[in-house]
Formats: C-alpha cells, sequence, structure tokens
C-alpha cells in the first residue's frame, strides 16, 4: 500500500506537508503506522497546480527519505494546490512510469490500494482503454489503468459519475477472476480548480483516510501528519468528497458496473 496528501487552499510551501510535520510524508514513506505496510520505499511524486492550467510533475523512483531533490524542491515550490505520494509497490515493478500522481491534460491523480488480481486480467483492462488514450498508459498499475478509464468515462464532464464507472469495471473483472478483496482504494483527483477525494472497498475494509483544515486551507491525508489523531476527521467508508479549504462534502460513492 501507499501513503499520500493532498492540499487544496491559501499558497502554502509543499515542505509543509511533505516534510516538516512530525509524522510527515516523508516521515511515512518509513514509519507508516496505519497502513498495511510501514515501510513506502518505491517511488515518489508530486504534482502542484501554479500559474498554468495543467499542473508540474515530478516523480522518481529513489525512497523518497533519501532524495535531496525532492526536498529541495518542496522548500522552494509554492503552491495552494498540490498532490504527493510515497509508493509501496504490490504487483507491478519500481519504475518513474508506475510512480504517481499521474497527469492528463488539467488532471491529476493518486492511488492508494489495489484491485485484486489485477495482473490476471492486465490485458483485458488496456484494452479497455481507447486508442485515443491509450499513448498515455506508460506504466503498468492499476492505478494508471483506473485514470484512463475514469478519463474515458467522461472525468470532464461527471468526475464522481466516471470514477463510479471505472472502478465499477475494475471490480467486475476482479469478482469474475474470484481475486478478493476485489477493490481497496483511497484516491484523490483534481482539475486545478477542485480536489476530490475517494474512500472505497468493496469488502468494507478500506484504507484510512483524514481530513484537517491547515492554515487557511485544507489537507487530506492517508494518516494524520502528527500524532494527534483525534484532531483529525475521518472521511467515511464508501465515500466520493469534494475538499475545499472550508470543509468537506461528502456523499455516497457506488461503483457502477
Amino acid at each position: 500500500m501507499c501513503r499520500w496528501a493532498a492540499y487544496i487552499g491559501e499558497p502554502i510551501f509543499v515542505e509543509d506537508i511533505v516534510t516538516k510535520p512530525s509524522e510527515s510524508l516523508i516521515r511515512q514513506s518509513r514509519h507508516a503506522r496505519m497502513g498495511k505496510t510501514e515501510v513506502n520505499g518505491d517511488g515518489f511524486g508530486l504534482a502542484w497546480y501554479g500559474e498554468r492550467h495543467f499542473p508540474g510533475q515530478f516523480r522518481d523512483i529513489h525512497p523518497a527519505w533519501s532524495d535531496q531533490n525532492l526536498r529541495s524542491l518542496s522548500a522552494q515550490i509554492r503552491s495552494g494546490h498540490f498532490l504527493a505520494h510515497v509508493r509501496a509497490s504490490t504487483e507491478t515493478a519500481t519504475s518513474r512510469n508506475n510512480c504517481h500522481p499521474f497527469t492528463y491534460g488539467r488532471w491529476s491523480f493518486m492511488h492508494n490500494g489495489q484491485v485484486g488480481g489485477f495482473g490476471r486480467f492486465r490485458r483485458e483492462v488496456d484494452m479497455m482503454i481507447p486508442d485515443a488514450l491509450y499513448d498515455h498508459r506508460m506504466g503498468a498499475t492499476d492505478s494508471e489503468a483506473l485514470f484512463l478509464l475514469a478519463i474515458a468515462n467522461d472525468l470532464d464532464a461527471d468526475p464522481k459519475a466516471a470514477v463510479e464507472r471505472a472502478t465499477g469495471q475494475l471490480e467486475a473483472l476482479a469478482r469474475e477472476a474470484g481475486s478478493a478483496p476485489y477493490v481497496h482504494m483511497t484516491a484523490a483527483i483534481s482539475d486545478g480548480d477542485h480536489l476530490y477525494a475517494v474512500r472505497y472497498a468493496s469488502d468494507g475494509d478500506p484504507p484510512t483516510l483524514y481530513h484537517e483544515r491547515h492554515g487557511d486551507g485544507r489537507v487530506v491525508v492517508s494518516e494524520p501528519l502528527d500524532d494527534q489523531t483525534r484532531d483529525w476527521a475521518e472521511i467515511p467508508l464508501h465515500s466520493w468528497a469534494e475538499i475545499t479549504p472550508g470543509g468537506v462534502d461528502a456523499e455516497k460513492f457506488v461503483p457502477q458496473g
């Protein structure tokens, strides 16, 4: 499993989330407290929005805790909207193309979780990605496939419905393959103006996901950035949430087959 954090609000330095807190994302890359794996050392990535309508992106395969470029960039990049991720691989290789966040046009996406038995039907999933999008299938992960399927399901027009349909497509294949747990996921999706988060599990036992006010903005995270867990609000199970500086507006997330 992986750990991730996303922020929306008044511009802050990325290091305020990624490196500075006592339980920062870099700390979680070595000592995650709430994930299935304590160490998340199979790469990292950032996607951030600034002066342009599309996100900047930086990804690498080094463990986040040992990459000085990440620390340097985090101390210099100031943004009001960014996504950050540290990876623990499940079935696929440690490569830059498999590192999150993934981007397409104005969209950015990152994911924690798994689609059960994905390796057994990966080819079938790849064939579901339209030709016009397949050039953007750079890696081999279920996460990138989910993102591209959401785009194919008209992410621009209705983000929630698009992700529900994409999740439903993958869950149906996992169920057909008999690979429980079929879907475990938290995800963050952004177009630079809006930030959305998903928390879902087909067996009712999803990865953790929390949010809290952070200065003049809001942060949503796989696990709290400090040891005051009681001060962090949990995003409910089976939720689609729009994250704004003022709070979280959550509604039911129901994958569509």
